[in-house]
């Protein structure tokens, strides 16, 4: 079944700049793209932008089912996913902070580990969640398949941030192979990007 057939094609295409807009905004997802690059090269940061993307899918297969709504109808619920988040960037603010970006002394970086924890970074995004339960709906169409709807808007966003948090994942892996740990550049870069972490943690839990 061809996609407009399912959305509207006049929504689908009103919601490309929409979704664009998204992917290219920074937060979290993008800059720990960035700095999972530094840290391991290219193939960390298309791994981390996979699993932040298979993260926002996740979103957008509860928000089709309803929970979505559910969770935001709950205050509770949403803090404690906030708060989750705040206390996920901490760890990660730490952990740059502490370890070489590149170097002898840099423990090795799979692609395996950069795509969980990106993963795991957009689970706990709030910015992404209300993007999904305060938008999206604003798109899709009672009268077609709903679930469906989701799935193809989301499919969108989540390939547009494969690409934008890819491609500075990428910029990040060349630009690594230019560092030495322990090297001031080295240093400033990780205090830089920790830095920026861990004020992304402050802004979530305030």
């Amino acid at each position: 079944m061809m996609a407009w057939s399912i959305v509207d094609p006049v929504m689908l295409l009103a919601f490309l700049p929409v979704g664009l807009a998204l992917n290219v905004t920074p937060g979290p997802d993008m800059l720990f793209c960035m700095a999972q690059g530094l840290r391991g090269g290219p193939r960390c940061g298309w791994a981390a932008s996979a699993g932040v993307a298979s993260g926002g899918m996740v979103h957008v297969l509860l928000a089709g089912l309803g929970l979505g709504a559910l969770v935001a109808a709950v205050p509770g619920a949403f803090d404690a996913i906030r708060w989750a988040g705040a206390a996920y960037l901490v760890y990660i603010a730490w952990k740059t902070w502490r370890t070489p970006l590149a170097g002898v002394d840099s423990p090795p970086l799979r692609p395996f580990h950069a795509a969980r924890q990106g993963f795991v970074v957009n689970m706990t995004n709030p910015k992404f969640i209300l993007f999904v339960l305060a938008f999206v709906p604003q798109f899709v169409d009672p009268s077609r398949p709903v679930l469906a709807q989701f799935l193809i808007f989301g499919t969108m966003m989540s390939a547009g941030g494969v690409v934008v948090n890819g491609l500075v994942g990428q910029f990040a892996g060349r630009l690594r192979r230019h560092l030495q740990g322990g090297t001031g550049t080295e240093r400033g870069l990780r205090y830089a990007c920790a830095t920026l972490f861990g004020g992304l943690a402050v802004r979530l839990a305030l």
